[in-house]
């Protein structure tokens, strides 16, 4: 089946689906995305994801370029017209078109939208998760607002790249202090030798997860020991479990770091509690 985009306005083959040449977002990378997960062709953490979007667009003084209705219709519609069940949702918003100058264009310059939609080989990513993935660190060497999900993703590329040539799934980036800030495209997990579950405090210079913030609420209601704390590299190979969480990866077991095996060596009891506890929530209430 063709794969159809929303561009603009208009619902195109995705082979014909392009923007102008002086597309800021292409130009200067200036422009913001969100992804959600289609589970039954209903999108998950809807609200979370909207919320967070809304909030990149403010940082970066990018026009809200529909409303909030009119852009959930085009996404329900590319999810429909593309047939997923299940996979995801990628929205991208620019500040569109203009001549090429580092200040933003002229004041009623329409913001650039693209939707695509694809399916995921759910089976595929169950088999993954049942055996767990390997990680990596690399020097995190972003900018200073990577609460703001933007398109300049140039750091995550290369971290992204190194751990595909090494053979691990996703890379965790380290600061000038030795502490674990977040994967290439995740939020970073561990349940540390003590058996406390940690992850890093969102009001560090990390993205705000939506599954992240979604795999809170469940948290608190298993009781288990958790804090919002930093961790090290070492800490991470010392822990009893790893794990990253993303729209796209859901809650992933992470079972080596740079080719040190966490605990076992296979994927944790607790990661696996919260991957099917996140999941079975997520289904039920998507929209």
């Amino acid at each position: 089946m063709s794969r159809i985009a929303y561009v603009n306005g208009v619902y195109r083959p995705h082979r014909d689906a392009v923007v102008h040449v002086e597309d800021r977002g292409y130009q200067f990378a200036d422009g913001v995305y969100e992804v959600w997960s289609v589970f039954d062709g209903r999108l998950a953490d809807f609200d979370a994801h909207m919320t967070r979007l809304h909030r990149s667009l403010t940082e970066l003084r990018i026009a809200v370029p529909m409303s909030r209705e009119s852009l959930t219709q085009v996404l329900r519609e590319t999810v429909r017209r593309n047939r997923v069940r299940d996979g995801i949702v990628y929205l991208q918003v620019t500040r569109g078109t203009a001549r090429r100058d580092h200040p933003f264009p002229a004041e009623g310059t329409a913001p650039s939208v693209v939707v695509t939609s694809r399916a995921v080989d759910v089976a595929k990513a169950e088999a993954t998760a049942k055996k767990g993935v390997a990680v990596i660190t690399q020097p995190d060497i972003r900018w200073g607002r990577c609460d703001i999900k933007t398109v300049g993703l140039l750091p995550n590329v290369l971290a992204k790249q190194a751990a595909r040539e090494r053979g691990a799934y996703e890379a965790w980036m380290v600061d000038e202090m030795g502490l674990v800030t977040e994967g290439g495209s995740t939020n970073a997990w561990i349940v540390d030798e003590h058996g406390v579950l940690r992850t890093r405090d969102a009001q560090a210079n990390i993205l705000r997860g939506c599954t992240r913030a979604a795999l809170l609420d469940l948290i608190a209601e298993t009781g288990v020991a958790f804090e919002e704390r930093a961790f090290t590299v070492e800490e991470a190979k010392r822990a009893k479990e790893a794990f990253f969480t993303a729209a796209g990866a859901w809650v992933m077991p992470a079972v080596s770091i740079d080719g040190a095996r966490v605990g076992d060596g296979k994927p944790g009891p607790l990661t696996k509690i919260l991957r099917a506890r996140y999941l079975e929530r997520a289904r039920n209430e998507a929209i």
